[in-house]
């Protein structure tokens, strides 16, 4: 295979990163879809991202162009005091070249921090390296919300996981429709399995009157930091087995969403925790501590 032939498979490659990025209603506007759909995860459970996809995903066309953000990233990696080899790890992978063949490409595995510091060395004048700096840029926020957890009030830290769990729905409903949960039913369905597995069979709406919740409101602002931890580590594991399992079809996504969430209440009852549904409900509303949040602000 000459130059112009791999040149020819990575343009390819684009393509396929780029259209599962975006849906057909989304073909001219870039959304955070375009990053969460290249996001991979480990067997440990750590995401990460490959430069050559992130490569793509804002229009550098040239590999070697992209090294050099990727190296001044680096500096600024050592410069903030962190292992650059904790956020940038080199890698080589086997692509096919058509054929039957295959060659080898180097790439590299990347953090949500480092990609957060390549978008901040890249060229300013490309629209998605915008979109890209605001992205990762409030994802490293929640990342720091999360790492100093401790340190936050119950209040807080029902806000940092709820606009977290906010982020991950989206996620999971991405991934559900990659599965084939496409409708607004079939979703309520599929999160109604997910609820089951978690709730010991109860659905959301037998949830809302355990509660005392109004039917328009919505169970996650009236949970407590515990169950909503509980409620995003089922979001977060059903979106990443529906990916990795590659689930195809309602049904099967149903019961994988059933299963993720009978696994956490399996594991809340390992270690001895209180069961999601007998969990109390608190007084205030995530709407509530907003207000209260902005008014202190001010």
């Amino acid at each position: 295979m000459n130059d112009r032939e791999f040149e020819e498979q990575l343009q390819a490659m684009s393509e396929r990163v780029l259209n599962k990025a975006l849906t057909e209603e989304e073909k001219n506007n870039y959304t955070e879809s375009l990053f969460e759909s290249i996001r991979h995860v480990n067997e440990y459970g750590q995401e990460f991202w490959y430069a050559r996809e992130l490569q793509i995903a804002l229009e550098y066309t040239e590999w070697r162009n992209f090294c050099k953000v990727i190296d001044k990233a680096k500096e600024a990696c050592k410069g903030s005091k962190n292992m650059v080899s904790d956020h940038f790890v080199e890698v080589n992978k086997m692509v096919s070249i058509g054929s039957g063949a295959e060659r080898e490409l180097d790439d590299i595995e990347l953090s949500r921090y480092a990609c957060y510091l390549i978008v901040q060395n890249g060229d300013p004048r490309k629209k998605v390296i915008a979109l890209g700096q605001t992205y990762f840029a409030v994802k490293t926020r929640q990342q720091e919300l999360i790492e100093h957890y401790e340190d936050l009030s119950e209040d807080q830290k029902r806000l940092a996981i709820r606009r977290e769990m906010a982020e991950h729905n989206k996620m999971l409903v991405a991934a559900a429709k990659d599965a084939g949960v496409e409708t607004s039913l079939d979703y309520a369905v599929f999160q109604n399995y997910g609820y089951m597995g978690l709730y010991g069979g109860l659905k959301a709406q037998d949830i809302k009157e355990r509660k005392g919740l109004k039917k328009s409101q919505n169970i996650l602002d009236h949970m407590g930091y515990e169950e909503l931890a509980a409620n995003l580590f089922r979001a977060t594991q059903a979106e990443a087995k529906l990916r990795r399992d590659n689930i195809h079809g309602k049904q099967e996504a149903n019961q994988t969403h059933y299963e993720v969430g009978k696994k956490v209440r399996d594991t809340i009852k390992d270690l001895g925790g209180t069961m999601p549904e007998d969990l109390p409900t608190p007084e205030k509303s995530i709407q509530q501590i907003e207000r209260e949040e902005k008014k202190k602000l001010k």
